[in-house]
């Protein structure tokens, strides 16, 4: 992958500016800055980055409700860089949209890897019929899932769940977001029945289910999809 990719930082604290701009320039990323809210969603509208990295704790404006604003209409990915660090926030931010959520302060390279999965994630959004990853092979058409060239029997609600997290490969879903996806409204709480469902599909998957390479667990918050 190119690193000839634009980066939009919305953030007001000039040492996170300078720390951004120094790592990711050095990476070879194109970055834009903003200071906040208002010159933020004007700049994402008129130079259209290829991903943004969004403080939640803004001058003018609560984070949380930017965010939810750039989601009518921006489709790239966005990473949340916060000091709020409860549950509670990670949980909306991530339902409102956001791709990724890391808490200040960071690992420089952490970050840098989860751009790169956003990237990634971002670049093979427009599915191919047929696509290929590690030992997987996936049929869209057929709806049939390969391991190693060999047929893996999912029943429909595994190979739904099992393309809900391919589809947005890197991004993090919640328990919340995932349950109502595949189950619907009423089943948004069973975040144990999800367990039960993932711990299924690895055994298929998996090479080792107690060491996933695929599904990957954010503790309380959901599942990561990596396909390397």
């Amino acid at each position: 992958m190119s690193n000839s990719f634009s980066i939009l930082v919305i953030d007001d604290e000039s040492q996170i500016r300078k720390l951004l701009e120094i790592t990711l320039e050095a990476n070879g990323y194109k970055l834009l800055f903003a200071e906040n809210a208002k010159e933020g969603i004007t700049m994402a509208a008129s130079h259209k980055p290829d991903l943004i990295l969004l403080d939640l704790g803004l001058p003018d404006e609560d984070g949380q409700q930017v965010l939810k604003k750039l989601r009518d209409w921006y489709q790239n990915p966005i990473i949340i860089l916060s000091v709020k660090n409860t549950e509670e926030e990670i949980v909306k931010a991530l339902d409102s949209g956001a791709n990724d959520y890391l808490t200040k302060p960071f690992r420089t390279q952490e970050l840098l890897a989860r751009i790169r999965t956003a990237l990634r994630g971002s670049f093979n959004q427009s599915q191919e019929p047929i696509i290929a990853f590690g030992d997987i092979t996936v049929d869209f058409v057929s709806r049939i899932i390969k391991l190693k060239n060999e047929v893996v029997k999912l029943t429909a609600t595994e190979y739904n769940l099992f393309t809900l997290l391919l589809k947005n490969d890197g991004r993090v879903l919640t328990h919340q977001y995932i349950l109502k996806e595949i189950w619907g409204n009423s089943y948004a709480e069973q975040t144990q029945y999800l367990r039960v469902f993932v711990a299924q599909l690895r055994k298929k998957i998996e090479e080792d289910p107690n060491v996933p390479k695929y599904i990957l667990t954010e503790s309380g918050v959901g599942y990561r999809f990596n396909s390397g």
